[in-house]
């Protein structure tokens, strides 16, 4: 008789008992076999069932039963016969069969007994295994106690009777095989046999395997339960422990040794057996009493020498125990192996072919790399390969447990392995691992690839990738199969989706199932990161130095660094934010914010426009509007982090949140970045107050507001949020409200202004900026506030320090005057110095194609609209600001003319251009043309604006010392200034033919007065002919014009040099009086009554009928109203000038006589000297009643063009 006992997961996989213990070594024959042995004369089947159980219950007396008197060949045969009859029938007819037999108790006793006896009779094995079958089958149909005990009594009295164990094998097999079927029979016999054990102690020593197996497979039944194992503690410790290991290492059949393996399987159950086991000291102590025991003996050796055989089923029943033993306390117990050199034989088991022995050597392996020694001891350095190829060799089989058995075991060496000892001798190694990784991440089986995940995040070390050349494609290879095996598992689980309320659990599930191999993910891809950080101090590291010269440098440091920020912008941001629209889980969103932050390390020379692109990412629904990553992550600290947990957590989100403001701030988008004093500054001032910001965005508000006295700290902590609202605001991420926003700064500053502190530059300019941006256009800051804004302002040297690029904030200073007329030139110029020139060419479009105008642009010409006073800032900055801001004033200014003709602007520019030209003649008379860049600018938007004026209008004293100006400038270029003198010949060219005859005739005086003019003209017309050295043909063409201009005025006033004089006077006395008005009204008003004046007048009139209705002498009568000369002109002679107006032929006059009469009588009417107010209705209906042409005077646009930037009248050039 033998018992077997195996490996609990070997015969598992072998279909094995879940126990591992098997009895009986002919057990494996079957009844048919039985029956073959019995020969070939025993009739075939069974007999039916009460014949068979007669026969077994009635047997024929057998002399010497109980003696043991061997019988008869023949009639072993036939009780052989009887029992499989009675087998047969127990088998198909249970239940009669059991009616039967339990009907009388005393029948039933007695026939256990006969069978027992049978049992113990019979020398034939196949006869003593079919008692034993019987015995258990009946026994465990009856139920019967009486008849269990009875069984017992017997095994025990035979026991007891024995003088020597050699016929013991029957009974300690039936005995184990009934405790096994019943295993409540083990607490039994320990509390009611309890001598029982000396006799199997006495097995244990007999010089018989098979006995010794039988009485194994018996231990190892009883210790299988908790409560006799508990009560034979002491057994074992004194008795049955350092004979047991003496067997197991003595044991030459696979029956005993595996059977001890059964026992010892069992013991190793309980922390206090395996304590006994693996403590050496107590073992030779207590093999001193035991005879037959070595006290030499350990479990470690003893399993290593069951390593070392060839027999597959000891070698997994060993890796097993060793297993078993780990699993209480591998700190404790793994240095026995690890001394024992147990790891060395476990890793030559990883090449094995059978799958179970590489699975429990991986199982045991893995526990043993917990321990340190094992690593100092270099066994992972020699067994990394035989992981590499294992892992390769099983992920082409279908064993998912031997899969994941082994990429555990990667995962736990990777992790584990000392940083001081390289586990990768050679990059070929290492390639194979990451290869084999890639493989293992791509399986279908969601199990595998998560336990994959966390052996790629372990495998991207320092350590582990060091090992030159740094191989940058494979694991970028590795990388890209990770994330995108995660992609496809969302898009799945998305794809399937369930729907109802009743699969909501299945939906849960799936989410948290989604989000464990999310994080996993990222935190392979954190590891990364980090792997790229750390080679950025490592030379060796930076590319493949056995790549060509003239290859292509893609394997690098840099190409990696690049495709870890693709990577991340690409797959990880987009699947952790379709994540956060069904949860928010905080250990991921830890590990992805860090992501992101060691991302800014990586690329450097990208973090600014990475953190721009991330905070003007729109990150969908999780909102439930549209958010950027700095509302996110203010939400995440203010969600989990508001009562102290999740630490971890919020230093994450600050410190992300502390690199992107940084960034954000260190490369605005339009304007300079700050110097290094005030990012030290911001840097200190986010360190600090970030980590202790962990509220909602009502409560932050309201925490700005708040006007009582602030400490430090609570002041950086405002400071902290109002550049928080201020980053995201400008990147349109409005995510509170615009009004409130509005009242928070206001009261933030008064509060500052309260305290007398003066906030950081940047936080000035956040509230500035929040400000102009949130205020509403029906809302206005209060008086107290804008002084308020101007004390801050006045308090920093430069505007730009605290100036941000918006069209709000430019409205924002130019809506308020205390703030327009002491920084509105200031911030024009910084608004025009960051502005693009993208619109420069809108001006050249017509009015019927005019694109869409820049929003920049619609800001500004509103307010040039509303305020006109700005033109005369525009035009000083046109004068004197760099070239590239002129031009675009310029190109602004021309844009607005061109779009707004409705607004009367003319003579406010030109009166500030004069001063500026005078200004500049007076400081650089020698050389106008060196003073300014950007003097043929402002003469450029000079000849605009007289191109856009009506023809036919009189000549101003503006327009007049314009002339006399621009014709000086002209007198002192050479021909060689033509940026300077083509914008001046049009703008005089245009004066001459753009107004009234009388105006031509003054204007053509002034101009010919100018000797400089005229030396430059005769200069210009020589040099047409000139090989060499000739200005551009444009410039010619505008000379020879002005000349043929000249010519013809000269012509005309040839005949009329009387009134060309008289309308010289009228325009001298105009122009003096004007310029003393501008600086003294007082003085005009003097000069004007002097009676000198009154002799001019009466100079001026000839003797001929209404000779006062001529256009100067109405002139200087509208210049004597208006200054209220009295003396000169009496109201009796105003009188009879209105009379001889009414009794004329108004008709008659020409159009320069009715504009001078128009004006005149509007002179009259403001100052009230109309008393008669029949002939104010006369005169006005004859007013009213004139020609279109006596107040606009507008000829047809055509007649004035500009063509190749030559001026050209075409009524000039048709006559």
């Amino acid at each position: 008789m033998r018992a077997v006992c195996a490996g609990k997961s070997a015969a598992s996989a072998e279909g094995k008992r879940g126990d591992g213990c098997e009895a009986g070594g002919d057990g494996g024959h079957s009844r048919a076999q039985e029956r073959g042995r019995g020969g070939a004369s025993i009739r075939e089947g069974p007999l039916p069932a009460r014949p068979a159980l007669a026969a077994a219950r009635d047997p024929p007396p057998v002399p010497g039963l109980r003696a043991g008197a061997a019988a008869g060949p023949r009639r072993v045969v036939r009780k052989k016969h009887m029992l499989s009859c009675f087998q047969d029938a127990l088998v198909r007819h249970t239940s009669l069969v059991t009616q039967l037999v339990s009907q009388d108790q005393r029948v039933c006793i007695h026939f256990i007994s006969v069978l027992f006896g049978l049992l113990c009779s019979m020398e034939d094995g196949s006869v003593t295994n079919l008692c034993i079958e019987v015995l258990i089958q009946i026994t465990t149909h009856l139920k019967l106690e009486q008849t269990i005990h009875c069984l017992l009594d017997e095994c025990h009295k035979e026991l007891c009777n024995m003088p020597s164990m050699r016929g013991s094998l029957a009974t300690l097999t039936l005995l184990g095989k009934l405790v096994d079927a019943i295993p409540a029979l083990a607490d039994e016999l320990v509390m009611e046999h309890g001598n029982l054990m000396e006799h199997l102690l006495r097995g244990l020593v007999y010089p018989s395997e098979g006995i010794q197996a039988s009485v194994c497979y018996l231990y190892g039944k009883l210790y299988s339960s908790p409560v006799a194992a508990e009560m034979l503690s002491g057994h074992f410790r004194e008795k049955l422990f350092p004979l047991f290991l003496s067997i197991l290492d003595g044991a030459q059949t696979k029956e005993l040794q595996i059977n001890c393996l059964g026992l010892l399987r069992q013991l190793l159950k309980y922390d206090l057996f395996v304590s006994m086991i693996m403590n050496q000291d107590g073992m030779e102590e207590s093999a001193k009493n035991i005879e037959g025991s070595s006290g030499n003996t350990s479990l470690p050796l003893v399993l290593k020498k069951l390593l070392l055989s060839r027999d597959e089923t000891l070698q997994v029943a060993s890796a097993h125990c060793i297993t078993a033993v780990l699993v209480h306390s591998p700190a404790k117990h793994a240095p026995a192996f690890i001394h024992a050199d147990i790891p060395e034989f476990l890793f030559e088991h990883l090449s094995s072919s059978s799958e179970v022995l590489v699975w429990s050597s991986c199982n045991c392996l893995t526990l043993l790399v917990e321990e340190p020694l094992f690593f100092s001891k270099c066994h992972t350095v020699y067994g990394i390969e035989a992981v590499v190829r294992s892992l390769q060799g099983s992920l082409k089989m279908n064993n998912i447990e031997l899969h994941k058995q082994g990429l555990l075991l990667f995962a736990e060496i990777l992790t584990r392995q000392p940083e001081e000892i390289k586990l990768f001798t050679s990059s070929a190694m290492c390639r194979d691992a990451g290869r084999a990784l890639q493989e293992a991440v791509s399986s279908p089986v969601l199990e595998v690839a998560a336990e994959a995940l966390k052996a790629t995040s372990a495998f991207l070390r320092k350590d582990h990738q060091s090992t030159p050349p740094v191989q940058y494609g494979e694991l970028r290879a590795l990388l890209e199969a990770m994330l995108n095996r995660c992609a496809e598992f969302s898009q799945t689980l998305l794809s399937r989706r369930p729907l109802g309320h009743a699969s909501s659990r299945d939906s849960e599930k799936a989410i948290l199932q989604r989000g464990k191999f999310l994080l996993s993910t990222l935190e392979g891809f954190r590891s990364a990161c980090r792997l790229a950080i750390e080679f950025q101090s490592e030379p060796s590291a930076q590319e493949n130095p056995f790549t060509a010269p003239s290859a292509k440098k893609e394997d690098t440091l840099e190409a990696f660094s690049e495709f870890l920020l693709s990577a991340c912008d690409s797959l990880c941001i987009p699947m952790v934010m379709r994540h956060l629209e069904q949860t928010t889980h905080p250990a991921l969103m830890e590990v992805f914010l860090s992501i992101l932050h060691n991302l800014f390390v990586i690329v450097p020379h990208m973090k600014e426009k990475f953190s721009k692109k991330l905070e003007d990412l729109v990150l969908g629904r999780w909102m439930r509007a549209s958010s950027s990553f700095i509302r996110l992550t203010l939400e995440l600290k203010a969600r989990f982090c508001s009562d102290l947990s999740h630490s971890a957590l919020n230093q994450v989100c600050s410190n992300f949140l502390y690199y992107m403001c940084l960034n954000l701030l260190s490369a605005p988008e339009k304007t300079g970045p700050p110097s290094k004093e005030e990012l030290s500054a911001v840097s200190e001032l986010l360190q600090h107050g970030l980590p202790q910001i962990s509220s909602r965005s009502p409560e932050s508000l309201a925490f700005l507001s708040d006007r009582q006295y602030m400490e430090g700290a609570a002041r950086q902590r405002q400071y902290c949020i109002l550049l928080l609202f201020y980053l995201a605001y400008i990147h349109e991420d409005r995510f509170v409200s615009e009004a409130e926003l509005f009242e928070a700064v206001q009261s933030f500053l008064l509060s500052l202004q309260d305290q007398g502190e003066r906030p950081p530059l940047v936080v000035f300019k956040a509230s500035i900026y929040l400000l102009a941006i949130c205020q509403d256009k029906d809302n206005t800051l209060r008086e107290t506030m804008v002084s308020a804004i101007r004390k801050f302002l006045e308090g920093i040297p430069d505007l730009q320090l605290v100036y941000t690029h918006h069209p709000l904030l430019l409205r924002f200073f130019l809506l308020y005057p205390e703030l327009m007329s002491r920084y509105g030139h200031h911030v024009l110029e910084l608004w025009f110095f960051w502005e693009d020139s993208s619109y420069e060419e809108l001006d050249d479009v017509t009015s019927a194609g005019q694109p869409a105008l820049p929003a920049s642009l619609v800001v500004l010409f509103q307010l040039l609209r509303s305020i006109p006073s700005i033109l005369l800032i525009l035009l000083d900055l046109i004068y004197s600001s760099p070239v590239d801001t002129a031009h675009k004033v310029l190109n602004s200014l021309r844009t607005f003319l061109r779009r707004n003709e409705d607004i009367q602007v003319g003579g406010l520019i030109r009166g500030h251009f004069l001063l500026i030209l005078q200004r500049l003649l007076v400081e650089h008379g020698a050389s106008p043309s060196g003073a300014s860049g950007n003097l043929p600018l402002l003469l450029s938007l000079l000849s605009l604006m007289q191109l856009r004026n009506v023809s036919e209008q009189e000549l101003d004293s503006v327009a007049m010392k314009l002339l006399h100006q621009v014709s000086k400038l002209c007198g002192k270029c050479s021909p060689t200034d033509v940026d300077i003198l083509q914008p001046s010949f049009n703008f005089l060219y245009w004066s001459l033919h753009q107004t009234t005859p009388s105006s031509q005739k003054r204007a053509a005086a002034v101009l010919l007065s100018s000797t400089g003019l005229m030396e430059l003209l005769e200069k210009m017309l020589a040099l047409t002919l000139a090989k060499a050295d000739s200005p551009r043909t444009a410039l010619l063409c505008s000379a020879w014009l002005l000349t043929a201009s000249f010519s013809a005025q000269q012509h005309k006033g040839s005949l009329q040099k009387d009134p060309l004089l008289s309308q010289a006077c009228v325009g001298c006395l105009e122009a003096l009086l004007d310029y003393l008005d501008a600086r003294s009204p007082d003085i005009a008003l003097h000069v004007a009554s002097q009676p000198w004046n009154r002799f001019l007048l009466f100079t001026l009139l000839d003797a001929g009928e209404n000779s006062f209705l001529r256009p100067e002498i109405l002139r200087l009568m509208t210049l004597f109203m208006r200054y209220r000369s009295s003396s000169v002109l009496s109201h009796e002679e105003v009188g009879d000038v209105l009379q001889g107006v009414a009794l004329a032929d108004l008709s008659t006059l020409s159009n320069t006589t009715l504009q001078a009469l128009h004006g005149f009588f509007q002179q009259l009417q403001s100052m009230g000297h109309l008393a008669d107010h029949s002939m104010a209705q006369t005169l006005q209906a004859s007013l009213e009643g004139l020609p279109p042409s006596t107040s606009s005077g507008q000829p047809p646009l055509q007649d004035m063009l500009c063509l190749g930037g030559v001026a050209v009248s075409l009524s000039h050039i048709r006559n």
